[in-house]
């Protein structure tokens, strides 16, 4: 095919706007290894995944997830001790440029279709969606980063957080006009829902971006959002009493929890295989006395676990403990962690037996059957990036700053979520940032959301909240300022002259 052929209808039109979908769930060209797009030099490829590497950075830097692994620049994420070649903070880079670069092309190619065709213009909004979603992260994760809008040859000049704002903050307003209406797209792709939930994200983080209070507009796109078509899933397809388990099985794309998911990354077990994405979710936290099986997949990597940090977020909802006094189960169905075996402290992170396992995500269905991989490597289980749940906080945390709204209805909101999970009610008197920063944690741990959450509650690098192995300490301590935000990669800055590296790298 030529680029006349992929543009000359809708049809055609429509598989080169799948690519830049797909940019954020597989890793290359043949499948889960073999023809990576991300020079393997950089970051191996099974690593390149976007979620995967989205993980690493935004949860294992926090107080939510440890690794056991060696791999190289991993034990340096939540020691806060990376470089600027650290293959994870370089991967995230490159795999994001890679997303507008594809966005960038698409939008170029496809404008003459568009101005004609009313699905090819819904194709154009949703790259542009697409594109300023990846520099929202990259706003976030490297301040600095050039504006590139167009397919060019020349050398990119560098911009700042306040043009990225701007520019993200542009886009999601107009592409909101030009999305299809709430939930009238078809499954996977962004409707105009998903512009007003990523402004509101976008809002809510403003002074950590730009230095401004934006609450007020934080609650603006996020009451079109609760109000729109949009609902919380409270479909307990499996019968275990809680309808949160459901979002995080293997058919969330069938069994309510797709009338939450805002923005998702689909993955199938057969047809988009890669070792990030749900594979990673689901194999890397099993070890230890966990039973594969009931996970639905052939075996566990033994990697990932949590810290009591996290635990500890769930204290009020306890329902036995072992002799020494430690939790072992809870009455807040979203403390989905394995304690058989594993201990609560943790003296050493290599260890898979120290600190509790998680078990939130799962390759079965409502009925426990398992994915369409039959041999239980692949994945089937969406990952969300944005849920309807995550709007309803981000309300909430923006009526406790100030931002309006109305404080009685962010509690309704933030109670939906906890009679969800079968948590107690609480007050509005219960309502404060930190009450709103620890139930974001409850409810979106392992997301990808936390490490911004902390640098906005100013948590992430300060000594006002430590956690185990936090910045490298058994007990936790501060690191520097500047590690809020990751280093360009030396790879970058060695082509273009025009950026200077982040300060302190």
């Amino acid at each position: 095919f030529t680029e006349i052929d992929v543009y000359k209808d809708a049809d055609s039109a429509k598989g080169a706007l799948a690519k830049i979908y797909a940019s954020l769930a597989v890793t290359g060209q043949a499948g889960p290894a073999g023809d990576p797009d991300i020079d393997p030099s950089l970051i191996d490829e099974g690593f390149s995944q976007y979620t995967r590497i989205l993980y690493t950075l935004n949860v294992c830097s926090t107080d939510e997830a440890v690794v056991g692994w060696g791999d190289p620049g991993l034990p340096n994420i939540h020691e806060m001790s990376w470089d600027i070649n650290n293959p994870w903070t370089q991967g995230m880079y490159f795999r994001l440029a890679q997303v507008v670069s594809f966005s960038n092309s698409f939008i170029e190619n496809a404008s003459d279709l568009a101005s004609s065709n009313t699905e090819a213009a819904y194709f154009v909004a949703e790259a542009r969606f697409l594109r300023a979603y990846a520099y929202l992260q990259l706003m976030d994760m490297y301040a600095n980063v050039p504006l590139v809008t167009q397919v060019t040859t020349e050398l990119p000049m560098q911009s700042n957080r306040t043009e990225i704002f701007t520019f993200v903050e542009t886009e999601l307003t107009e592409v909101s006009l030009l999305l299809p209406e709430s939930r009238s797209n078809e499954y996977g792709r962004v409707d105009k829902v998903a512009a007003w939930a990523l402004l509101s994200r976008l809002y809510l983080n403003a002074p950590v971006y730009t230095g401004s209070d934006m609450n007020s507009q934080a609650i603006a796109n996020a009451e079109k959002v609760i109000s729109s078509s949009y609902s919380l899933n409270t479909s307990d397809g499996n019968g275990n009493g809680s309808a949160y388990d459901e979002l995080f099985l293997a058919d969330n794309n069938t069994n309510g929890a797709q009338n939450e998911f805002i923005f998702v990354v689909q993955f199938d077990g057969l047809n988009s295989q890669s070792w990030g994405g749900s594979t990673f979710m689901v194999h890397a936290p099993i070890g230890g006395s966990m039973n594969p099986s009931l996970f639905g997949v052939n075996g566990g990597w033994a990697g990932l676990r949590t810290t009591k940090a996290l635990v500890e977020k769930f204290s009020y909802s306890i329902s036995s403990s072992d002799p020494d006094g430690y939790p072992l189960s809870w009455s807040d169905s979203r403390a989905m962690f394995h304690t058989d075996g594993q201990s609560y402290e943790m003296e050493k992170v290599p260890k898979f037996s120290e600190g509790y396992g998680v078990t939130k995500f799962k390759n079965v269905d409502t009925t426990g059957a398992a994915g369409s991989d039959s041999s239980g490597d692949h994945v089937d289980t969406d990952l969300s990036l944005i849920r309807l749940a995550e709007v309803y906080l981000n309300y909430a945390e923006a009526v406790t700053k100030g931002g309006g709204g109305s404080l009685a209805t962010a509690t309704e909101l933030v109670n939906q979520l906890r009679s969800r999970a079968g948590a107690p009610n609480i007050l509005s008197s219960h309502l404060t940032s930190d009450f709103i920063l620890d139930e974001r944690s409850r409810e979106l741990y392992w997301e990808g959301l936390r490490r911004s959450d902390l640098i906005r509650h100013n948590k992430f690098v300060t000594s006002n909240y430590l956690w185990p192995f936090k910045a490298g300490a058994a007990s936790g301590k501060a690191s520097d300022d500047y590690r809020k935000i990751f280093p360009l990669p030396e790879a970058v800055l060695l082509v273009n002259s025009n950026l200077t590296q982040n300060p302190n790298y």
